[in-house]
């Protein structure tokens, strides 16, 4: 388990002399709400890169500094894990920009996360509450939603939230299904969600869509 958010700077000085070209990393996960102090420990760092060439150039430069692959396990079964990297206390979830089937860093998500570390070859910016929260809304373990929650209570931007799914949805409409079913668990727990009349909207729209399709 990672408790500091130092030993996390640590390591991606490590990465920084590793790398041979740029690379720009955007965090997401536990790491983040360690960050905040939203979390005590995390055991996962959940990285995003936003093209092919620096996906590559990461693998090889974790594996130079001692990390091993392992593959993705069931929990990830909605996500596009695209590689596990494990050495000691440190567990690396790297995804190529597509962190869901149709759910990817968008250039407004870029905007929105905070520049927290800038050297020679590595920048790592730390992703929005919001993003964190929507991300979250994907998985099935149960300590993603008591995040969720965490991070409700520090205030959400309600607005960018759903913009930002209104924006992704043209990718894969399933994945609003997941999602909303997510929110009605937390809504249930007594998170009072402002933006569930929309979300219920899209949910429609996308078994509207599917049975028209059906149909033909």
């Amino acid at each position: 388990m990672i408790s500091r958010f130092e030993e996390i700077n640590r390591l991606f000085e490590e990465l920084d002399s590793a790398v041979s070209g740029k690379v720009h990393f955007f965090m997401i996960g536990g790491g983040v709400l360690l960050f905040h102090g939203l979390k005590p420990a995390t055991k996962d760092i959940d990285l995003v890169v936003a093209t092919e060439e620096e996906f590559v150039e990461c693998g090889k430069a974790l594996k130079k500094i001692g990390f091993e692959t392992k593959l993705p396990d069931s929990d990830y079964h909605h996500f596009n894990l695209s590689q596990i990297f494990i050495r000691d206390d440190f567990r690396i979830d790297l995804f190529n920009k597509r962190v869901c089937r149709g759910f990817s860093l968008s250039s407004s998500m870029a905007k929105r996360a905070l520049k927290e570390v800038s050297m020679a070859n590595i920048a790592l910016s730390l992703c929005s509450m919001e993003d964190i929260f929507m991300f979250k809304t994907m998985t099935e373990r149960e300590g993603d939603l008591s995040d969720c929650i965490a991070l409700a209570k520090m205030g959400l931007d309600w607005n960018a939230m759903i913009a930002e799914l209104k924006h992704q949805v043209s990718g894969n409409d399933i994945w609003i299904t997941w999602v909303a079913e997510r929110l009605e668990i937390l809504q249930e727990r007594g998170l009072i969600i402002p933006i569930m009349a929309e979300v219920a909207e899209m949910v429609e729209g996308y078994y509207n869509k599917l049975e028209k399709t059906m149909k033909k």
